[in-house]
């Protein structure tokens, strides 16, 4: 008798302790995949070179790049984007604190000291952010910017361009600039 008691009283006691232990939800919990979203590939002092028919169209270059999964890139510590017109000059170049790149929209988001610079025309234009559609070459933001010419200093809320930046539309325009009439400046 006292041993069918103590096979009782174990099989019940192995029953709480499998009722204790079995379907927890942290079971679930850590059958759950684990997916990584950082970064797969790390490039320092990277050059990239886009060009349309055999000619040098834009040249990106930057310290970092780092380059994820889905084809996206971020540029954490700046980037200098330089434009070539189709003679292969210098049109204009692009620099900023911070650049990514959503592959899937083809869309350059910059931002953090924006200074576009033309030094044939001598024009400098500072934002603080600004868009670059690589599909369809046109620049974009919404944000406060300032250009300045030789003899004019023009500031706005928002603008939009080609990549070439010229013609430039100033949203909401303010400041000094001159006024051609009848055929003067």
């Amino acid at each position: 008798m006292n041993r069918n008691l103590f096979y009782s009283l174990l099989l019940i006691l192995m029953g709480l302790a499998g009722s204790f232990t079995s379907c927890k939800p942290v079971d679930d919990e850590l059958k759950k995949k684990i997916v990584y979203k950082g970064p797969i590939a790390e490039t320092r002092n990277i050059v990239s070179q886009f060009s349309y028919s055999a000619k040098l169209q834009i040249k990106l270059m930057a310290p970092l790049q780092l380059q994820y999964e889905t084809g996206d890139a971020v540029y954490p510590d700046s980037l200098f984007i330089t434009f070539f017109d189709k003679d292969g000059k210098v049109n204009n170049t692009v620099r900023a604190n911070y650049g990514k790149y959503d592959k899937q929209k083809d869309l350059y988001f910059i931002r953090g000291n924006v200074v576009v610079h033309n030094p044939n025309k001598k024009e400098t234009m500072r934002t603080e952010e600004l868009f670059w559609n690589k599909q369809t070459q046109k620049i974009y933001t919404e944000k406060f910017v300032t250009i300045k010419t030789e003899d004019e200093f023009i500031t706005g809320h928002g603008l939009e361009t080609n990549q070439g930046f010229h013609p430039m539309r100033i949203k909401r325009v303010a400041g000094v600039f001159s006024v051609d009439q009848q055929g003067q400046k």
